[in-house]
């Protein structure tokens, strides 16, 4: 049986054409984008800067999504929408936690794609 993946590659395939440079150019944009990712989502977070959060979490959304992670994706809209109105602000470090532990593994994959292609 196959173990449960956070990445699904299918959509990059398609709108790469199954490209191997060019698949490789887009996870090495995803993984440059990681780190303002990472950094912002916990620096937002630990400033309370609420609207920096959410639009960063809206940017984030986009890429995570290109990459099939569907669930993440929905979780960081969620977050998106929770911070423009200001609703369960108790709730964002989950979000933010969620992030860091799905994008590692993620990231895991993607280096291990990568080093296929």
């Amino acid at each position: 049986m196959a173990e449960a993946r956070y990445t699904n590659l299918d959509y990059l395939k398609e709108i790469t054409g199954g490209e191997p440079e060019i698949m490789q150019e887009f996870i090495q944009m995803f993984f440059d984008q990681l780190i303002e990712f990472r950094t912002g989502l916990t620096g937002n977070l630990a400033d309370q800067k609420w609207k920096e959060l959410g639009e960063l979490a809206h940017k984030a959304k986009s890429s995570v999504m290109t990459f099939g992670m569907n669930d993440l994706g929905h979780r960081l809209k969620e977050l998106q929408l929770k911070t423009q109105k200001l609703e369960d602000i108790e709730s964002y470090p989950v979000y933010v936690e969620e992030f860091m532990t799905t994008i590692a593994q993620a990231e895991n994959e993607l280096k291990e794609e990568m080093s296929k292609l």
